[in-house]
């Protein structure tokens, strides 16, 4: 077992990806990115180590191998996927023979800054995608990889091999991993003042009363 799994995926299982990036913009870090959702509903949670993919154009440089496989390849039991295509929605850069492979080998999900197909075979077997969209387009002559597990840009945040990458129906948040212990401390720190918060407004107290209380527009100072 790693150190992330022994010590840190109950704890941030726990908590949403909006207590992470409050935290993290409490403490002065950048990771909460914007517009890459799950692409079904049932997939609500993913958490793991980013394992990166930097995607470019397809041209007079070929590809060597078929995009994703050395990311599989390097993938560990509970890791994340996470491909860098610059949010392009015009070409896919997963599909179904991929899923498959990274479910086979134990990866938790695949996170893209663009769009996927074969979304069913996806559905079908259960394995998460997180994206921008769907569409039917084949990565065939429109991209290929440039590189595995690189430094890369993910929606404007920055993500190395290692960081980690958390998911929910709000979003993707990219935690740095040389942070980690001080943002989920921050993060349960704000979970448990909402978790008050709504228990107060749940038993009848006014929405004016625990505003005040909490002084929440000030809570992350």
């Amino acid at each position: 077992m790693n150190d992330f799994d022994r010590n840190y995926r109950e704890r941030l299982d726990k908590l949403s990806t909006t207590n992470v990036s409050d935290a993290m913009d409490a403490l002065g870090y950048r990771g909460a990115t914007y517009g890459i959702r799950p692409m079904m509903e049932k997939w609500g949670k993913l958490l793991g180590r980013a394992v990166t993919v930097k995607m470019t154009a397809a041209g007079v440089t070929k590809g060597k191998t078929h995009l994703g496989v050395k990311a599989i390849e390097a993938a560990e039991t509970g890791d994340v996927i996470i491909i860098d295509n610059g949010g392009r929605l015009d070409t896919s850069c997963w599909g179904g023979i991929l899923a498959n492979g990274a479910k086979m080998k134990g990866v938790s999900g695949v996170v893209i800054d663009g769009a996927c197909r074969d979304l069913d075979d996806c559905v079908e077997i259960d394995f998460p995608v997180y994206a921008r969209g769907t569409v039917v387009c084949t990565a065939r002559g429109r991209i290929m990889e440039d590189s595995t597990n690189v430094m890369i840009q993910f929606a404007g945040v920055q993500v190395r091999p290692g960081d980690i990458v958390m998911g929910d129906r709000s979003g993707i948040v990219i935690i740095p991993w040389e942070a980690l212990d001080e943002i989920v401390n921050k993060a349960e720190e704000l979970f448990k003042k909402e978790e008050d918060m709504i228990r107060e407004i749940r038993s009848g107290v006014s929405m004016l009363e625990v505003d005040a209380k909490y002084n929440y527009e000030k809570m992350l100072k």
